[in-house]
């Protein structure tokens, strides 16, 4: 069977996400943090009741997922710590990371367009959903609510190449910018690496989970940051080598 091709430009800024949505503006009346006892017992719903059972469901039925070298993070579990993955699905990349850092609450920084989908964009707050902000305004509450998370010793997810291209198979190049909150906060960070195979003639996705990389107080927070990224970009390139299946060709158009 032919794959089908498709043709980029930019490495970093195109978008292949199946899924078209308009974004709403997340400004500085966005809610973040979301406090009340309501709020907290529609988290506990959507995310352990809802999501947890439904998302190992979905990844086992469709992709036959599992996880290997999750034990890494064992070492974390009574602390905060950010994780940086490589963005190859749309549904299944809201869920893996879930799966991932079990038992522990995983908070996804995303686009705008995971909370502005119809109904379902109310929802995935309560999952651990944290837009990008679009204003100044929002930028100080964004920033606010990750020290919030990280002083809940709670998981910070980040997707580093930022936008979705379907069953890729490499590593795509990334800046190091997302790396400034582990700085920050000098905190521990991991990375999970999606591969494909194919088996018995079905896709299969594996998750392999390294780690941790942890910030080098010696040099200066613009070195460390870099340090960091560079380590992750390396790490996920090698894992990035066991898939041996690929549904689409991935071919950069010409300057003509």
């Amino acid at each position: 069977m032919e794959k089908k091709v498709i043709y980029y430009q930019d490495e970093l800024n195109d978008e292949f996400s199946p899924t078209k949505i308009t974004a709403k503006v997340i400004d500085e009346n966005y809610k973040y943090i979301r406090r009340g006892p309501f709020k907290f017992l529609t988290h506990i719903f959507w995310y352990r009741i809802v999501a947890n059972p439904l998302a190992k469901i979905y990844l086992h039925k469709k992709f036959h997922h599992k996880i290997v070298n999750k034990n890494v993070l064992k070492q974390s579990r009574h602390e905060a710590y950010f994780i940086y993955g490589n963005h190859t699905q749309d549904v299944a990349d809201a869920l893996i990371p879930t799966m991932v850092n079990n038992p522990k609450d995983t908070y996804v920084i995303v686009h705008p367009n995971n909370v502005s989908m119809p109904y379902l964009g109310r929802v995935t707050p309560s999952m651990g959903a944290m837009p990008l902000p679009d204003t100044m305004g929002a930028s100080k509450n964004f920033v606010k609510a990750i020290k919030k998370r990280v002083e809940q010793k709670h998981v910070i997810m980040i997707y580093p190449e930022a936008h979705i291209w379907p069953y890729y198979t490499g590593i795509r190049n990334f800046k190091d910018q997302s790396f400034r909150y582990p700085v920050e906060y000098n905190k521990k960070v991991y990375c999970f690496t999606n591969v494909y195979n194919l088996v018995k003639g079905k896709i299969r996705i594996t998750t392999y989970v390294d780690g941790p990389f942890i910030p080098d107080l010696s040099l200066s927070k613009t070195e460390r940051r870099i340090k960091l990224r560079d380590e992750v970009y390396n790490k996920m390139k090698e894992r990035s080598k066991l898939s041996d299946y690929s549904l689409y060709e991935y071919v950069k158009k010409e300057a003509n």
